[in-house]
């Protein structure tokens, strides 16, 4: 319709300066789905205005309207018991709600999965606490800069990408967005990513229930996720 106004959004999980672009990885999503770019139209109809309390539908919106849902889908999962599961990647995890009740995923049988690039404050395979966490860090030529947060396997699963890390002053005092991916395409191209990031054994290093990293056992395959990911994408365009 010539005389309509179509919509189209893009949401990344990172920032767009044009130098730290050569060297970040981030995930891009462009869209013309009408209920995200009407929740866009929103979120920036109320950041003109100095509104950071604005209600949406789909996306989640930091400071008030991010980290509890986030905390209310790790609770879903907590309810599916050894039949949950999280996974969470970003640079790093401090807020000590999401670790509290990460925690309780993990003394409910729930498995979690955490790639941080940076700081975690979570402990993982403590004895009780948070045996079924794994947590790995991956730094190689580019920085991991993506945040992708998954709740729930197979046709219950949730994915979203964002600008977020689960830190206080990301959760509580900047505006941040989650959005959700919906688009099957999309989330096949998104759980590529992860896996190839899981079966990463060069770079990969496991996060200790001292504190401390560890590279990993000694593999059969040397596997660089960046590498990997890097022939997948020259594959895809041939």
């Amino acid at each position: 319709h010539h005389d309509s106004i179509h919509h189209i959004v893009q949401i990344g999980t990172g920032n767009y300066n044009e130098k730290t672009a050569r060297q970040y990885t981030d995930i891009s999503y462009m869209t013309s789905n009408q209920d995200l770019c009407d929740d866009a139209n929103e979120f920036f109809s109320n950041v003109l205005q100095g509104n950071l309390d604005g209600h949406y539908d789909h996306l989640l919106v930091a400071p008030h309207h991010l980290k509890q849902p986030i905390l209310a889908m790790i609770r879903q999962q907590i309810e599916l018991k050894e039949n949950g599961y999280i996974f969470m990647k970003m640079n790093s995890l401090s807020d000590i709600d999401i670790i509290q009740a990460l925690i309780k995923a993990s003394k409910a049988g729930v498995t979690v999965e955490l790639n941080i690039r940076g700081i975690c404050c979570l402990l993982p395979q403590i004895e009780g606490y948070t045996d079924h966490i794994h947590a790995f860090s991956i730094v190689g030529r580019y920085l991991e800069h993506s945040r992708i947060y998954i709740f729930g396997k197979d046709d219950q699963r949730k994915i979203y990408i964002s600008s977020a890390d689960m830190m206080t002053r990301n959760t509580n005092n900047r505006v941040e967005v989650a959005c959700p991916i919906d688009n099957p395409i999309i989330q096949h191209k998104i759980m590529t990513y992860v896996d190839c990031l899981k079966s990463d054994t060069l770079k990969a290093r496991e996060f200790g229930s001292d504190g401390k990293l560890y590279p990993l056992s000694l593999q059969d395959q040397l596997i660089d996720s960046q590498e990997k990911m890097m022939e997948l994408v020259q594959t895809s365009l041939a």
